[in-house]
């Protein structure tokens, strides 16, 4: 046995022995199991509530085929790996986490959603999936006439022990479908699908991180009410009230620097443990896009996705970029798979730095600066004078329409605006041209 094939063997019975699946056939050679190709229906069991989720999974065998999340008009795709006979393991790509599952006998699934952090104690969800179901909440046929239509903007307000701030839901219902997204100070929810059922409308998504659910009921004066179940034992009620004019706070004002700074000063180090700090020549003379990621973060996720392309399509208009993580735990070797998953998948250019821990107290320590820390991702933009321009909370990605269109246009704006600005005279002589942006 080579030493590749033996290190393939070693990581799936880690894999095994740490699902507690039987492996017996660990390569392509041995005949096992498939899965059907076409629509499946799965629901995991989350706290008292079940959670329905749609995928797709496409392939000959399990070793080319894909499997896509299917949530509204998304698509996210994910691989395959045969565990054994009759297991499968699917990675949730730069989330640490997997769906584990066994092929039963009569061709269903059933498994588990698992956290793959070293040393994470949390529960795990149980799932079970059937094949050739494309519906996610009532079977075709079975639906009740909605008795509301409930279109429109929404401003939730959510009853928790810790202050949650109020959120918006927008929402577009075609008879009993129902899709939309909720907006917070953080980022958006990702797309989300349900049904309208009389009185009552349930959305749920699973896009690779923790599966959610929002259940609740139409009210007889117009206003909504219900419960947001998100992972084990975490069940939060709200209300809704029906307001075009609902908005969040200005996610351009909600992080600042304190009074006296001007400039942004960190040193973290970089995938290989080499020091990276924006004083670093690289950087002298350039507008900088600092974010402030973790891999365990969706909005991170759809961030990294919008500015990895841009990026590389215009650094050489003298701009450069850096990401620093906070990740599940406060390892620079761990970061280096996790980032580094990140970084390969997303084809990422620009230096990647690991930070921490991911806790927002860590943040605020770690960038003292900063007034204080609210959300991951945070974009903290940065002129060729070293002064920090714009910070902006969060991320609003495509599902949430002229959000993300508003987001985009102002951010190329001020990029135009900040590479046209004059490089100082201070600035290294060694890289002028690509300072200029030539």
């Amino acid at each position: 046995m080579n030493k590749r094939n033996f290190f393939k063997e070693l990581l799936l019975l880690s894999l095994g022995l740490l699902f507690g699946v039987s492996v017996w056939a660990l390569d392509k050679n041995h005949a096992g199991k498939v899965i059907k190709e076409g629509v499946w229906r799965g629901v995991f069991n989350v706290s008292e509530t079940q959670v329905p989720f749609n995928f797709e999974f496409k392939g000959k065998d399990l070793e080319h085929g894909t499997f896509t999340l299917l949530n509204g008009t998304r698509r996210d795709d994910f691989h395959v790996t045969r565990l054994g006979k009759d297991s499968i393991f699917i990675k949730m790509n730069t989330y640490d986490a997997a769906l584990v599952a066994k092929i039963e006998d009569d061709g269903t699934l059933s498994g588990e959603y698992r956290s793959l952090v070293p040393g994470f104690r949390g529960n795990s969800l149980p799932f079970t999936a059937e094949h050739g179901k494309n519906y996610r909440f009532v079977e075709p046929g079975k639906d009740v006439a909605p008795a509301a239509n409930i279109s429109g903007k929404w401003e939730l307000k959510f009853y928790s022990k810790e202050q949650v701030p109020n959120k918006v839901a927008l929402l577009k219902q075609n008879g009993n479908k129902l899709t939309g997204v909720i907006l917070q100070v953080t980022g958006d929810s990702r797309e989300l699908e349900g049904t309208v059922q009389g009185d009552e409308f349930v959305l749920s998504g699973f896009t690779g991180p923790s599966p959610k659910i929002y259940k609740g009921k139409i009210n007889a004066d117009g206003t909504i009410s219900g419960v947001i179940s998100a992972g084990i034992y975490d069940n939060t009620k709200f209300d809704g009230v029906k307001d075009d004019k609902a908005e969040l706070p200005d996610p351009y004002k909600l992080t600042f620097l304190k009074e006296g700074y001007k400039k942004l000063d960190f040193t973290f180090p970089d995938l290989t443990g080499k020091p990276v700090s924006l004083s670093d020549d690289k950087y002298k003379g350039k507008v900088v896009i600092v974010e402030i990621v973790g891999t365990w973060c969706p909005n991170c996720t759809d961030q990294t996705i919008f500015l990895s392309p841009w990026f590389n399509k215009n650094q050489k208009r003298g701009v450069e970029a850096i990401a620093i993580g906070f990740e599940q735990k406060d390892s620079l070797q761990y970061a280096q798979y996790t980032l580094g998953k990140l970084r390969d998948k997303y084809d990422v250019k620009y230096d990647i730095l690991f930070g921490g821990l991911a806790d927002k107290k860590v943040v605020s320590q770690k960038l003292p600066a900063l007034n204080k820390f609210i959300a991951f991702p945070t974009t903290i933009i940065i002129d060729r004078k070293g002064e920090v321009r714009e910070i902006y909370t969060g991320y609003t990605g495509t599902v949430t329409g002229k959000y993300y269109k508003e987001y985009e246009k102002k951010f190329n704006d001020l990029l135009d605006v900040l590479i046209a600005e004059e490089v100082p005279s201070n600035a290294s002589a060694k890289s002028d041209n690509t300072l200029k942006g030539k």
